[in-house]
């Protein structure tokens, strides 16, 4: 369910608000969106239509926002208090409805939604349609799939989607085909957010000796699969030397 109003800072007229509220503010045509972070960063990535209005220039630049209509504010992450300080601000400034999305862009990158900028993130590059398998899938069913698949492995979800393990041609070896997914698959595999970077992520797969990773979100969901030949942007190759 999504929650626009989490909680207040005492007495100011400043809502604490999630990514769904978000969404659904933006998509109702309701509010304007405001990355609070240093250009550089905002070109890197952001929210789509958001603008980008530097908390150290805000009482200047918020000369261009309607004060009649909603803002939504926003910086990195939990730990980045430049949105707090911004919508306090705001407020100050007579702005009649403010909301502070805490979480930040990386909590939206993380969710594998949209964004525009020059960063060459996971999902970007993602493969989306994996070999999985549920938990009581019978491996005589499923070896057949892996085999046929360039990433030789099937990624076991449960019926919310959650990622709970994988089976490879380790676990398929010698195993017995009237077993299950759930019986055989390898637990506690490494998993990766949207939102990783490609370069740093590339780096640690090859000193891992790793060929694919698997995508979640912060929720385990299963968004996909991630390996060394899925790269698409020739510009992101160059960026990795």
């Amino acid at each position: 369910m999504t929650r626009i109003a989490l909680w207040g800072y005492g007495d100011a007229m400043v809502n604490i608000i999630d990514r769904d509220a978000v969404r659904q503010l933006v998509a109702d045509g309701r509010a304007q969106l405001v990355e609070v972070l240093p250009e550089a960063e905002y070109a890197w990535a952001h929210l789509p239509g958001a603008v980008n209005l530097p908390l150290a220039a805000l009482d200047t630049a918020a000369g261009g926002l309607d004060p009649e209509q909603a803002v939504i504010v926003y910086c990195h992450d939990w730990l980045c208090d430049l949105s707090p300080r911004a919508a306090h601000r705001l407020d100050r400034l007579g702005f009649r409805e403010v909301h502070d999305y805490r979480p930040g862009k990386m909590d939206w990158l993380a969710a594998d939604l949209p964004y525009e900028g020059s960063a060459e993130l996971v999902s970007r590059n993602v493969r989306r349609d994996p070999v999985t398998a549920g938990l009581d899938d019978a491996l005589d069913e499923l070896t057949e799939r892996i085999i046929a698949d360039p990433a030789g492995l099937a990624v076991v979800v449960d019926e919310d989607d959650v990622v709970q393990g994988v089976v490879g041609s380790g676990e398929l070896k010698g195993a017995d085909l009237n077993a299950t997914a759930e019986r055989v698959m390898r637990v506690g595999v490494t998993t990766v957010r949207p939102s990783e970077q490609l370069g740093p992520l590339i780096q640690r797969m090859d000193r891992a000796r790793l060929d694919h990773v698997v995508v979640t979100q912060t929720d385990g969901r299963l968004v996909g699969l991630f390996g060394l030949g899925d790269v698409r942007s020739p510009e992101s190759e160059s960026d990795l030397g």
